[in-house]
């Protein structure tokens, strides 16, 4: 087995990043989720409803795409994406929600709940819950409500209830402290589906081992059409999912660069992005051991993003390991950077990709022109429907011009 394409101890440590920072008795809620996962996760019957609902629901597998134009206009590296935007609900987030809400109906919870930043995962958690007949309630802050609207309407239809945090910046950590409160209320009959790789063992291998389907494929889709694997794999990062979902197939093959992008947000200062890998420093969040964009306390900073999917201050521990390994590349994109990216791909190749996914885009656009004959393959993990009310507003019509 490769040093980098692991699974966690026991305890669920990463190296030294993961664990369970928890009270005992939230622990054994956890352990409990963890058994119950180790024997679905090899159960033939499991794993037939999940190939039949991968493609006959979310509609997988999801294509590559070769951006020829772009490729062309850019000059040097070869453009192609992974287009988890193209996936039932619009996003990468469906590959994991339905998973996590066959297991919560397999153990006998009575709700399952969420966070949500861009409310990629609360509509991929809603249908999931509406799939298998379970109430759903998604927590999300009030400035991300605001900003992804269409999203919000979208869990209401799908029977969620959606509830706004309005503490502290009202983002994405609000959401998950909010969330994180309602399920120790009830512990015992509460699902909670963490949005990503991170939070207590065991979610940040579950919701990875869910999501290493789009690398699986991704792997096979390039050998395939291009005989040979990509130069370069890129992927946003905020909490992590998508990343580590298309980085888990690749981290063996030596001759792939992998780079995970971070949002540089509006410049350096505390506050001003959501960094965490490239300015944090080791601390405890939410219920694991991480990397942490921190104060002086230990207390998590401020963070900011334009992107509500990525303005997270810790980040998933397998992603802190593999940063401290040097096995992934972890860079930085500017909001300017991204609206660029945003309005480029849009126009020239008319594929609209959300926020988070153009952080990216944006690197892999900066780096391109000094990597004439390289094939960079990108994981575009959501479509931008959901934010182009939003861009325009902030941007306005010269957007357009």
């Amino acid at each position: 087995m490769n040093k980098f394409d692991i699974n966690p101890d026991q305890a669920g440590n990463f190296g030294n990043y993961g664990g369970q920072v928890l009270p005992p008795a939230i622990a054994t809620i956890m352990n409990e989720i963890d058994a119950e996962y180790e024997k679905i996760k090899v159960d033939s019957e499991f794993l037939a409803e999940m190939d039949s609902l991968r493609r006959d629901f979310i509609g997988r597998p999801s294509p590559i795409y070769f951006c020829k134009k772009l490729s062309a206009k850019l000059g040097g590296a070869r453009i192609f994406l992974k287009r988890e935007d193209l996936n039932h609900t619009g996003a990468h987030k469906i590959n994991h929600c339905i998973g996590e809400a066959l297991l919560a109906k397999k153990m006998g919870k009575t709700k399952i709940i969420a966070e949500t930043g861009a409310g990629q995962h609360g509509v991929a958690l809603a249908t999931a819950a509406a799939l298998v007949g379970l109430p759903c309630e998604i927590f999300m802050g009030e400035v991300d409500i605001a900003k992804q609207a269409p999203n919000v309407t979208r869990m209401k239809i799908l029977g969620a209830k959606v509830v706004p945090v309005g503490r502290g910046l009202k983002t994405l950590k609000e959401a998950v402290d909010a969330a994180l409160e309602y399920f120790l209320s009830d512990p015992q009959n509460i699902f909670y589906a963490i949005g990503s790789v991170v939070g207590p063992h065991p979610f940040p291998k579950m919701v990875r081992d869910f999501q290493r389907i789009v690398g699986d494929e991704a792997r096979e889709q390039f050998q395939k059409a291009q005989g040979k694997l990509p130069n370069k794999v890129i992927a946003c990062v905020g909490g992590g999912s998508n990343a580590i979902g298309i980085f888990s197939a690749f981290l063996e093959d030596e001759s792939v660069e992998i780079i995970g992008v971070e949002p540089a947000g509006r410049g350096l200062k505390v506050g001003d992005h959501a960094a965490t890998l490239t300015f944090g420093s080791p601390g405890n969040i939410h219920g694991m051991h991480t990397y942490l964009l921190q104060d002086a306390a230990g207390e998590p900073s401020p963070v900011y993003s334009i992107a509500s999917g990525l303005d997270y201050p810790g980040i998933g521990p397998q992603h802190s390991f593999l940063k401290d390994s040097g096995r992934v590349n972890y860079a930085t994109a500017t909001d300017d950077e991204v609206l660029a990216a945003f309005r480029e791909l849009s126009q020239v190749e008319g594929i609209i990709p959300a926020l988070e996914s153009a952080h990216a885009l944006a690197y892999a656009f900066k780096i391109a022109p000094q990597n004439a004959g390289q094939d960079f393959l990108i994981n575009l993990s959501g479509r931008g429907d959901k934010d182009i009310d939003f861009v325009v507003e902030k941007v306005g019509e010269k957007f357009f011009e």
